[in-house]
């Protein structure tokens, strides 16, 4: 069943890549009629347009639900992994923020996106990034090598998320420290998208109960584990509600993203 759902994840956000855009398409274009752009998508989770205007054209494809290295505090000089790196947003922003002397990796299990974040890597003209590709499950990266670890709605898809923080903890130096934004429930999912394929490679079948995630950090080996901030996700930017969905009314759809929740989750090794 784990192999059948990275399977499937691994193949949708495969054609994201090619797209170079959001679940439909061009994230630019508006190819779905009333699904917002990428630009209005990484906005509304907390990005600014400096920042957004900061990186190469490709790199955001609108897939996160948040902005975690705003809140995590990066050095220069630090070595920063980033988990699920897609077209490289986060580590772009994270390259600026440690500076030529730093270092910042991503890791992606996909083929297409790890090429199409090495062509941005080109036109960004930063030294200081690179990408590899891997399982989060199974980071290519020797122990204690990593100063901070940033995600951004990427854990939610893995089927092992305890093995994901184990492997974190793993990666991290002592005193490293861990700043994720993540997809976790509040409450219960409709029968039909909880069982979906199609819910669990948009971000909402494979989330976890909030407490059971934290749960998780904590089994880890984390301590001063904290929520530092957290939205509800609004309706009119969830542009990958699963297709099982398009069958609910406004209604039933706005009863169910209100069972979900972004949250941004700190920690420390």
């Amino acid at each position: 069943m784990k192999k059948d759902i990275q399977r499937e994840v691994k193949k949708k956000y495969g054609q994201i890549a090619e797209s170079s855009g959001s679940c439909c398409g061009s994230a630019k274009a508006g190819c779905c009629g009333a699904v917002p752009t990428a630009e209005e998508l990484s906005t509304g989770v907390g990005y600014s347009i400096k920042e957004l205007a900061s990186i190469p054209e490709g790199a955001n494809l609108g897939l996160g639900c948040g902005n975690p290295v705003a809140l995590a505090s990066l050095n220069a000089g630090e070595t920063v992994l980033d988990l699920g790196s897609g077209g490289g947003i986060d580590c772009f922003l994270a390259a600026r923020k440690v500076g030529p002397q730093g270092r910042v990796i991503g890791v992606d299990m996909t083929e297409e996106m790890i090429r199409l974040a090495r062509e941005n890597a080109e036109k960004s003209g930063l030294k200081n990034v690179e990408f590899r590709q891997g399982e989060i499950e199974n980071l290519p990266l020797e122990d204690g090598t990593v100063d901070a670890v940033i995600s951004n709605c990427v854990i939610n898809l893995s089927p092992d998320k305890e093995r994901v923080f184990r492997e974190v903890y793993r990666v991290l130096r002592p005193g490293g420290r861990m700043m994720v934004s993540d997809i976790v429930l509040d409450g219960e999912l409709p029968e039909r998208v909880k069982e979906s394929v199609a819910a669990y490679t948009g971000c909402i079948g494979g989330a976890l109960k909030r407490a059971d995630y934290l749960d998780a950090i904590g089994k880890a080996g984390f301590g001063q584990v904290e929520i530092v901030a957290e939205d509800r996700v609004p309706v009119d930017l969830w542009a990958d509600f699963p297709e099982e969905a398009k069958t609910l009314s406004r209604e039933e759809i706005k009863a169910a993203l209100g069972a979900i929740a972004s949250i941004k989750v700190a920690a420390k090794k």
